[in-house]
């Protein structure tokens, strides 16, 4: 059943994207809105602490990964798969495209996406990347981790997941977030104490966690 939202909201953010709002408030117009400016307002949030996970990993496997290979490209001779050398390439193209010189290792690094690190810990028995980059290097990437490589993986992605419905901005509002936001700090820690615990100083999220309630009734007006 669609609801009338506020004109402008309407015109907007279009009416579908806005009707997820509705029925998660039972056609509520007024707390279907509030609940859209929560979403965008939690969203926020967690940029900090997302941003600080995808930077410490991919400088973390990068690190690891130059060291292994004593070159700072060391995509060129390392046993990338298919898909990991088209975005090696496609990052290269972008960087040269936009800047009209050639990409130095840092610029590549800095393009890759948070998928392409998440990639190199993955495994099937095409890649072989237990075998080619956790065993020899990656597994120092994480001095503080003492699990297994795959449930490493599978919680990165779930968080590299995370980011991207908020990127899209997308509805998170349904999500366990406060268990979302244990796991970016979990993640991190296995990386790198200090960075978590002054990243962990700044973090806004429980703060807006606790003031759902209170905006999503009318009580606060909503801000992000």
């Amino acid at each position: 059943m669609e609801i009338p939202f506020s004109t402008w909201m309407d015109k907007t953010f279009s009416t579908p994207r806005l009707d997820a709002y509705a029925r998660a408030t039972h056609s509520d117009r007024a707390a279907a809105e509030r609940l859209y400016w929560w979403n965008v307002e939690v969203s926020g949030a967690f940029y900090g602490s997302l941003h600080c996970l995808e930077l410490a990993l991919r400088n973390a496997l990068h690190d690891a990964l130059r060291t292994n290979y004593h070159r700072d490209d060391w995509w060129i001779v390392a046993p990338l798969q298919a898909g990991g050398l088209h975005l090696v390439s496609e990052a290269c193209e972008k960087y040269e495209r936009r800047n009209r010189r050639p990409a130095a290792p840092d610029d590549v690094v800095a393009e890759l996406s948070f998928g392409f690190w998440t990639s190199l810990l993955s495994n099937n028995r095409f890649s072989q990347y237990d075998r080619h980059f956790w065993v020899p290097c990656l597994h120092r990437a994480f001095p503080h981790y003492r699990g297994r490589r795959r449930d490493l993986h599978d919680n990165l992605e779930a968080m590299r997941r995370l980011r991207n419905r908020i990127m899209h901005h997308e509805p998170i509002h349904h999500r366990d977030l406060a268990a979302d936001h244990r796991k970016i700090y979990r993640l991190l820690g296995y990386i790198d104490a200090t960075a978590t615990r002054e990243a962990m100083a700044m973090d806004r999220v429980p703060a807006v966690l606790t003031r759902r309630r209170t905006t999503c009734d009318g009580d606060r007006p909503p801000r992000f």
